[in-house]
């Protein structure tokens, strides 16, 4: 353990890399001060939203339950980051030694639409699902993981409704063999598979690029895309996605006291994932101990492994790829894809509660 003067330390968000990161800091630098600000009293597993959305499983656990002795949660909103200081939109504020700007990414629905990235929409998308009557029409849009499994999901758990995907080229994350298990494992459940664009919604349909109106009695919208824009917002240097724009070692280019982890950060290399959220949390306390330390902070290098997808409950396909993101040939399948899957995903939850992840 690193043994510093007292300082304080303000964690910004609560997903996996800002949990890992906050409970990373309180077992391993002594002397610490940590505050985790997140605008709800859960951490919000975003994997299983899926199955929230279907009512076959939960996605929130309470954080205070997950935190280790020495960090402590605000629940607020943080209006800007900056000089030392955090303000919230309550007009109260943190000052900080050092700081972790971990909000993740966002969803931007089209109108006429229920988002099911975030917990907001996958509750309110939740409550309509379960009122369709027997019959019903629903379109998920978006043609990768979010999408799939959100469209599985409700198909399995909802056999009497008429559920369909849309997507430009449906799993086209994948490729190969495993791209048509993917799709196989779609049309097994019955989901109608539509390569087509959504050019808009409206009351009972949705639009194609293709000018065909398909029938919709709800449309949720699967489509990850941007990041909260509290890092533009407080004039820090941000890509043209809105990602903060960090070093070599995930520190702000503009502010060395802020470290900048997960989908927020403009990372070369690395997308929306939750298998980078934790190592690039991992690795930024691991540089803040190295600075603590009075040594030279090491470069991050995202490392990927597999891309996977569930498919209901009783099948998942998994596709390995090489450290870059480049597609394997092989990959894995129904019930050992499966258990991949959910040890993957369990292994998410233990590093942002243990604070174990690299």
């Amino acid at each position: 353990m690193t043994v510093v003067p007292e300082m304080k330390v303000v964690v910004l968000g609560a997903g996996y890399a800002g949990m890992l990161a906050a409970n990373r800091i309180a077992k391993k630098v002594r002397a610490a001060e940590v505050t985790v600000v997140n605008p709800r009293p859960d951490f919000v597993e975003r994997v299983r939203l899926h199955q929230q959305v279907a009512g076959t499983g939960a996605a929130a656990t309470p954080i205070a339950s997950m935190l280790r002795a020495g960090a402590v949660l605000k629940v607020g909103t943080v209006d800007r980051i900056g000089d030392g200081l955090v303000a919230l939109d309550d007009g109260t504020g943190l000052t900080f030694d050092w700081a972790f700007l971990a909000v993740g990414s966002t969803v931007r629905p089209m109108p006429g639409t229920v988002p099911v990235g975030s917990w907001e929409g996958a509750e309110r998308a939740r409550t309509e699902l379960a009122a369709l009557p027997a019959g019903s029409a629903v379109t998920v849009v978006g043609g990768g993981p979010t999408g799939i499994e959100t469209a599985a999901e409700v198909a399995e758990a909802r056999p009497d409704l008429r559920v369909r995907i849309v997507g430009a080229a449906v799993a086209e994350a994948f490729s190969g063999a495993a791209h048509r298990k993917v799709r196989d494992g779609l049309a097994g459940l019955r989901v109608e598979v539509v390569d087509d664009s959504v050019v808009r919604a409206t009351d009972g349909a949705v639009h194609l690029g293709s000018g065909v109106a398909l029938p919709s009695d709800l449309t949720l919208w699967a489509i990850v895309s941007g990041v909260p824009d509290l890092a533009a917002r407080s004039g820090l240097t941000v890509d043209g996605d809105g990602r903060a724009a960090v070093d070599a070692s995930l520190r702000s280019v503009d502010d060395e006291r802020i470290f900048a982890i997960g989908d927020c950060a403009a990372v070369p290399g690395a997308r929306f994932a939750c298998a980078l959220a934790g190592p690039q949390a991992a690795h930024a306390v691991d540089n803040l101990r190295r600075l603590l330390a009075g040594r030279t902070p090491a470069p991050y290098r995202p490392r990927y492994i597999a891309r996977a997808v569930t498919l209901g409950r009783g099948d998942a396909v998994g596709q390995f790829t090489r450290r870059d993101d480049t597609l394997r040939r092989a990959h894995v399948a129904g019930r050992t894809g499966v258990m991949i899957k959910e040890l993957a995903s369990r292994g998410g939850k233990f590093g942002a509660r243990t604070g174990i992840g690299g």
